[in-house]
């Protein structure tokens, strides 16, 4: 089975737990963006059971052009001639994404066996988001399905 959807927005980054002395707690923004996503997935898929199986995840977040860019700098990123090697960093972005959707999209993100993240410019901030479920054939070898 394959999974698809797009996360409309700015990519937030999964934001260390905070103290305040007696517990830790998840910081606002993380949750906020968490929920969004959780949303974004269920707008599609409301209803689907959690995958099961091992599991190759691909993710590839679209930052937006700043405002100050020259119209040929802005070409280059467009044409993927410059990338965004800005924060957040891919692996909290995975992060991020990964654990809003345990639970919901597979049963826990220890199923993910491959993962890629990609960073690219775009007009429109936003996420896009595919899961697939991997099958193990009889040599033991996992190929998607």
């Amino acid at each position: 089975m394959r999974i698809n959807f797009i996360i409309q927005g700015k990519v937030q980054a999964k934001q260390r737990p905070r103290f305040n002395g007696k517990f830790a707690y998840t910081p606002e923004k993380t949750v906020a963006y968490e929920n969004w996503v959780k949303t974004c997935y269920l707008e599609k898929y409301r209803g689907q059971k959690p995958l099961e199986k091992p599991l190759k995840v691909k993710i590839i977040a679209y930052y937006e052009i700043p405002k100050s860019t020259s119209k040929k700098k802005q070409k280059q990123m467009l044409d993927c001639e410059i990338f965004p090697t800005v924060k957040p960093d891919t692996d909290n972005i995975a992060k991020s994404i990964l654990d809003s959707l345990n639970k919901i999209a597979y049963l826990d993100d220890k199923q993910v066996v491959k993962l890629e993240v990609e960073k690219y410019y775009s007009q429109v901030p936003s996420v896009a988001v595919v899961i697939e479920e991997m099958e193990i054939i009889n040599n033991g070898t996992i190929n998607n399905i």
